[in-house]
């Protein structure tokens, strides 16, 4: 049996594209470990889909001041001696790193053992923890042309993200009996990530009257910004985060509110939901969301709405220009060859499976 490590974290988008693989390297014969941090979110991810995990220590790499850039780097070796000592136990076939911090001194042992690594960076820019893995990699695969000219030219792949397949199986029906909704007005969804968006909850909130007459509204709003007092709003329903079910949820959905965040733009992608982004700023961001948005305008994929220039009522015309044109998005995304990376990447894993082996 060939056996793989998978690593990332720190942020789900760290962790799901790992998630989508799952099934198709078990079905391919995979014996699987993840490594990752001693309690980040990936390790209650990972425990949750049955897969063998062990946590190390990790450190992050600040680009400003901080007491902790003195301590950091100790935390850093002591996990690539950590690492070191899994691997060289473990003995896998080949390593599939999504990246986050934890997995630098994960793909730095894994070069120590000759392992043969795969890389997947999301944003259209490559982060700090990413970039410093580069030399140990084999392959960087990537989601947007854009980055194609920032990774290693002979190293560099445009897969797309891998997707979870269940979030391409769901069911309209089911969708409407989870909300309560009728099915008799078009549906409007927004998703700001597990911990929401304050501002587009505010807006979107705000401009319910203008919306309402015309669109069901399903609205994830993040834990603990639930509003008590939109409760029994007729068309309007709101949960905090879903998991079990998002895939209804989608198949529901006639178009989309969204944050820019890599994986989720991808998965509206492959389920060719027109979708209107609303980029985080570059204030409290590296910008790459922004960037994100820019790449799948200019595709044909994605309106957007500058967060700085979002009010109840320019939430509400952007709404409504999306959903009058949502065939020419939904044409651009069917003529798109990207999407759902399992394939690419699954292909890549198989074909350097056997190409190296720790010693």
């Amino acid at each position: 049996m060939k056996k793989i490590i998978l690593t990332g974290g720190g942020t789900a988008g760290h962790v799901t594209p790992n998630l989508a693989l799952i099934p198709h390297l078990r079905k391919a014969g995979y014996d699987i470990l993840y490594i990752g941090s001693y309690e980040g979110i990936e390790k209650k991810l990972l425990w949750e889909a049955g897969v063998n995990y062990k946590g190390i220590s990790t450190g992050k790499f600040r680009r400003y001041l901080s007491l902790k850039n003195l301590s950091d780097p100790f935390r850093v070796l002591k996990g690539k001696r950590q690492a070191k000592k899994i691997i060289k136990e473990y003995r896998p076939d080949v390593l599939f790193s999504k990246g986050g911090f934890v997995a630098v001194p994960v793909v730095r042992a894994a070069k120590k053992y000759h392992v043969p690594i795969i890389i997947h960076e999301s944003d259209m820019t490559p982060g700090l923890a990413n970039k410093l893995c580069y030399s140990a990699a084999q392959k960087v695969c990537c989601n947007f042309p854009e980055t194609l000219k920032s990774l290693p030219e002979k190293k560099a792949v445009l897969s797309g993200s891998p997707i979870r397949d269940e979030l391409l199986t769901g069911s309209r029906e089911k969708g409407l009996a989870f909300t309560g909704l009728t099915g008799n007005k078009p549906v409007i969804m927004m998703m700001g990530g597990s911990l929401g968006s304050r501002i587009i909850n505010e807006n979107l909130r705000k401009a319910l009257p203008l919306l309402l007459p015309d669109f069901d509204i399903v609205h994830l709003c993040g834990k603990g910004n639930l509003d008590e007092s939109l409760k029994s709003t007729p068309g309007y329903v709101q949960f905090e985060y879903v998991s079990a079910g998002l895939n209804d949820l989608f198949a529901l959905a006639d178009i989309v509110l969204s944050r820019a965040g890599a994986n989720s733009i991808c998965e509206l992608l492959s389920l060719r939901l027109p979708n209107l982004l609303v980029p985080l700023s570059a204030q409290v961001s590296r910008g790459d969301q922004i960037l994100n948005a820019d790449s799948f305008k200019k595709q044909g994929f994605s309106a957007v709405l500058c967060e700085e220039d979002m009010t109840p009522e320019t939430l509400n015309a952007a709404l409504r220009d999306l959903y009058s044109n949502r065939q020419a998005y939904i044409k651009a995304m069917e003529g798109s060859d990207l999407g759902n990376g399992v394939k690419t990447v699954m292909g890549l894993i198989n074909s350097l499976s056997g190409a190296g082996r720790a010693d």
